[in-house]
Order: C-alpha cells, then structure tokens, then sequence
C-alpha cells in the first residue's frame, strides 16, 4: 500500500474519472510512454553530441578534473538512457501476463530516476562547456550551480507545490491555478 504522500489523484478522488482499474492503468502507461518519448530524444541528442568529443584534437587539452567531469557527464546521460528506456523492454517481456499494475508502477520510478540523471548530465555538460568556452575561474560550477537550481524549481520544486495545493480536490485546484 501506498503512503498519503504517494497517492495520485485518482486514489484521493476515486470519482474524477470512471474507469476500471485496466482503464487508468492503460491511461497512466500511455502518459508515461509520451512523457519518455519526450525525453528520450533529448537524451539521444545529448550522448551523441557526447560520444564524439573524445575524437575531437581540442580534446587532449582537457585538464584532468574536466576529464573526469566528461566521464560523469557521460555516465550519467547513459544512466539516464538506460533507465529511460527500460519501461519499454519490461512492457514487451511482461506483455500479456497481466503485470501493468507493476509495468506502471516500476516504469514512473525508473522515469523519475532517469530525469533526475538527465539532470545531472546536462549539468555537466554546461560545465564542461563553460569551462572550455569561457576559460574564467569558477564560471563553469556557476552555470552549473544555476541550471542546477533551474532545475530544482522547475522539475520538482513547483510539481511539489502544485502537489501540496491539489489536497482539495481536481476542481478546487483548476480553478486556483486558472
């Protein structure tokens, strides 16, 4: 069972919407499948833009701790891919075995590891970038300290607020935030 601070919407307001339980399951996976595609094709930008610099000559000019910066960054944005794209592959091996409760559930966890490493990755690579570019002491821990803050309020901060607001049910909350 879940806890209060866990429960969606429709667990709270069981009248919102009249669906069955393979209804709302089918509706929450098509959401969460839209939201990955999203998602994904950002993430499939940023490794591929990735992979290549190792290859580039200006590259052998990196010091060390941005070497390792380019590795975490890396790292992450696989990390990202990885647990992005695993929903997908759970779906098609538990396909028809009545698992969606569990595809669900398991896939909103994994999308909700797999942004907060996109985070992560596309904090380094604005470091990585405003250190090579910029080449000012500390400009690139600031442009990373402020995209990571970005990141902070507008992906979780104000979900959370908007969240807290919604203890008063679906119609109460659209008419404050309209």
């Amino acid at each position: 069972m879940r806890e209060h601070g866990d429960r969606t919407g429709e667990d709270r307001f069981p009248h919102a919407r009249s669906e069955t339980e393979t209804e709302r399951l089918d509706r929450n996976w098509e959401s969460l499948i839209q939201e990955l595609r999203v998602v994904q094709t950002g993430i499939q930008f940023l490794i591929s833009a990735l992979l290549i610099l190792p290859f580039q000559s200006g590259f052998a000019h990196l010091s060390g701790p941005l070497r390792v910066l380019y590795l975490v960054t890396v790292s992450t944005a696989v990390g990202a891919t990885v647990f992005l794209v695993a929903p997908v592959s759970w779906h098609r091996i538990l396909f028809r075995r009545q698992r969606m409760g569990n595809v669900v559930a398991a896939a909103h966890r994994c999308a909700m590891i797999g942004v907060a490493l996109l985070g992560i990755a596309l904090t380094g690579a604005v470091v990585l970038v405003f250190e090579v570019v910029v080449e000012a002491a500390y400009a690139g821990v600031i442009a990373g300290a402020v995209l990571a803050l970005l990141f902070v309020v507008a992906w979780l901060l104000t979900p959370w607020r908007w969240r807290a607001n919604s203890e008063s049910g679906p119609a109460e909350l659209s008419e404050k935030e309209g």
